[in-house]
């Protein structure tokens, strides 16, 4: 499905990825981890469409997209829910969800979203903004859903949220993936991340550091150490 091969990106004259390649299969939760600063956001933003990459290829079933804009990169199933959000807080639900369905133009999805998210259908005509944490990280999803994706790239999805929350959002992932949407998984809680994933990449100052089967990377000695400080259980 995605293939990505020796992907650099430069941010002025800091190189935040050097010669990154990853994959992710139909049906597949591929989780990359790694520290702060690592290049996770980069990856994604660059597959998005909203970097460009230096040098390297990204294709999506054999058909090049790097360098494309976001708005074509859209039309080819690849929908991004950032970091942070991003919603917009001064409009309704409804509006935030409108929004996510602007590729295609048609909004007969919304009630099958909806259906996945009651909380968001009680509040349709409110303002965003007076959404809980929890409340607007599902209108994120939710709204990158319209787009229908085939596949979706989360970031930081657990990023300011109760524990309660954070395991309700992952199941969510689970439930994403069993409906056939591919998800590429930037999170800093690594342990959750790849407890969730079929495989893993772990980026380190911009690099592929180790990677495999999400399981493999949970027991192994060395990114226990360095990147999880305790094994999945």
């Amino acid at each position: 499905m995605l293939k990505i091969r020796g992907l650099a990106v430069r941010h002025g004259e800091i190189e935040a990825l050097h010669d990154v390649s990853l994959d992710v299969g139909e049906g597949e939760i591929v989780a990359v981890i790694g520290p702060n600063g690592a290049g996770k956001t980069s990856l994604l933003r660059t597959v998005a469409g909203a970097l460009r990459p230096a040098r390297g290829s990204i294709t999506i079933d054999g058909r090049p997209i790097a360098g494309a804009p976001a708005w074509r990169v859209v039309r080819h199933g690849i929908v991004l829910v950032p970091e942070g959000r991003r919603i917009f807080g001064d409009q309704t639900v409804r509006a935030n969800l409108e929004l996510g369905a602007v590729s295609h133009g048609r909004f007969d999805d919304m009630p099958r979203v909806l259906a996945r998210f009651p909380a968001l259908r009680e509040r349709l005509e409110q303002p965003a903004g007076a959404l809980s944490g929890g409340q607007q990280q599902m209108l994120a999803i939710a709204r990158g859903l319209m787009a229908r994706p085939r596949l979706l790239l989360l970031d930081e999805p657990s990023l300011g949220l109760a524990p309660r929350l954070v395991r309700e959002t992952f199941d969510e992932v689970r439930r994403i993936r069993a409906e056939g949407v591919s998800v590429l998984l930037v999170e800093q809680l690594a342990a959750l991340a790849l407890g969730v994933a079929d495989r893993g990449y772990v980026l380190d100052r911009g690099r592929v550091v180790a990677a495999g089967a999400a399981r493999d990377l949970a027991a192994d000695p060395r990114v226990v150490a360095a990147y999880l400080g305790r094994r999945v259980v």
